[in-house]
């Protein structure tokens, strides 16, 4: 990247950073070309050498952050094995960078579609009709980018609030809910949950 108006030089994984950390302090509708470089330290204009637009931005960041999934090929592994390789590096990529979700979410039908079909290929090659792909995914999606959503940072209860007991009891496994354990639950749950659906879905097409 060349140097931009004002004498200093960004590099790629410095716009990349910052925006994500406005997105992991604001959240991904605030970020702005004009936030970026408040973030970055330069004038307002300096970010527009290096992307047009908040839509490039999202791309670049994603990109990035992204860089180093790679697809389990076909004959390498039962379906099961192939969808849980590919899921588990794109959420070791969520875990590396707080904040991608978000900007997944936000470009999801963006440059990553490449990404979206590497997980589709792998249902589609597993027997799911093409509706089901569909659902699935969304469901795997939505496990990837919610789990976030049902783990706040303050996981402390109000001072006024009884917890009923079987509540007390759960809460005190609270931190597993961004630890590795957790994820592997869901995984297997989710996993377990699709081969379930494949076989309804063929006792469906005998009918």
């Amino acid at each position: 990247m060349q140097a931009n108006g004002g004498g200093n030089t960004l590099s790629e994984s410095e716009i990349v950073e910052a925006a994500l950390r406005v997105v992991r302090q604001d959240g991904v509708e605030k970020l702005s070309m004009r936030r970026l470089s408040r973030e970055l330290g330069v004038s307002p204009m300096a970010p527009y050498y290096y992307v047009a637009d908040k839509r490039e931005l999202l791309d670049l960041v994603a990109t990035a952050a992204l860089t180093g999934v790679r697809t389990p090929p076909p004959e390498s592994a039962p379906w099961q094995q192939r969808l849980r390789a590919l899921v588990d590096q794109i959420d070791e990529k969520l875990r590396k960078h707080p904040g991608l979700g978000d900007i997944l979410i936000e470009q999801m039908l963006g440059k990553q579609l490449d990404l979206i079909a590497a997980v589709m290929d792998i249902l589609a090659d597993a027997g799911f009709d093409d509706r089901n792909v569909l659902a699935a995914y969304a469901t795997i999606h939505t496990y990837l980018f919610g789990r976030s959503r049902v783990n706040p940072r303050d996981r402390s209860a109000p001072a006024d609030v009884t917890l009923p007991d079987v509540v007390g009891r759960a809460t005190r496994y609270i931190a597993d809910l961004r630890g590795r354990y957790s994820y592997d639950f869901g995984m297997d749950v989710l996993i377990a949950g699709l081969e379930a659906q494949l076989v309804r879905q063929a006792k469906t097409d005998v009918r």
